[in-house]
C-alpha cells in the first residue's frame, strides 16, 4: 500500500515561527489541539516527529502508524507549515537552531524539563487534552480485544 506523502512544504513567510515535537502515533483530538493551540503562537509551524526507535526508548513500544505514515498525517494538517523526523530528544537544541525558532512548544507533561532551552528560544508548556492520549486508546483497545 502506498505512503500518502506530505505537502511540499511552502517558503516561509517570516514571522515568528514555532516548533514542536511529538509521536502523532493514532492521530487524535489531542493532537489537533496541540497543533492548532501551536500555531495559535506564530506565524510558521514546525512539527518534529519523533522516530520509531526514539518511541520505543521514551515508551516502550514501537509506534502503530510508521514513520512515513505519520510525517504524511501532521503534514498534511493546515496549521503545520513544516515536518521533521526527531531522532533524539538530546538534539532538540540543534534543531531549535537548525529550524531557527522563536518557541518551543511542549505538553504540560514535560513541564520544566525543556527549560534549559530558554537561552536559545521562548519555551511554552501546553496544558494536553484531558482524557485523550494514544497510549489510553491502545490500553483501551486492547483491553477490548483481551476480553474478547
Amino acid at each position: 500500500m502506498p505512503v500518502a506523502q506530505p505537502a511540499p512544504v511552502a517558503s516561509n513567510p517570516g514571522g515568528r515561527r514555532i516548533i514542536t515535537f511529538g509521536t502523532f502515533d493514532l492521530f487524535h483530538l489531542g493532537h489537533v489541539n496541540v497543533l492548532r493551540r501551536a500555531k495559535a503562537l506564530g506565524d510558521w509551524l514546525v512539527v518534529g516527529v519523533s522516530s520509531d526507535e526514539l518511541n520505543a526508548h521514551k515508551k516502550g513500544r514501537r509506534p502503530f502508524f510508521s514513520l512515513e505514515e505519520r510525517l504524511a498525517i501532521v503534514g498534511d494538517s493546515r496549521v503545520v507549515d513544516e515536518v521533521f523526523v526527531e531522532y533524539a530528544l538530546e538534539l532538540k537544541g540543534d534543531y531549535i537552531q537548525q529550524h531557527r525558532a522563536d518557541v518551543l512548544v511542549m505538553g504540560d507533561d514535560w513541564a520544566g524539563r525543556f527549560d534549559h532551552y530558554k537561552s536559545l528560544c521562548e519555551v511554552i508548556y501546553l496544558p494536553r487534552t484531558p482524557e485523550i492520549s494514544s497510549t489510553q486508546i491502545i490500553t483501551v483497545v486492547r483491553a477490548g480485544a483481551n476480553a474478547a
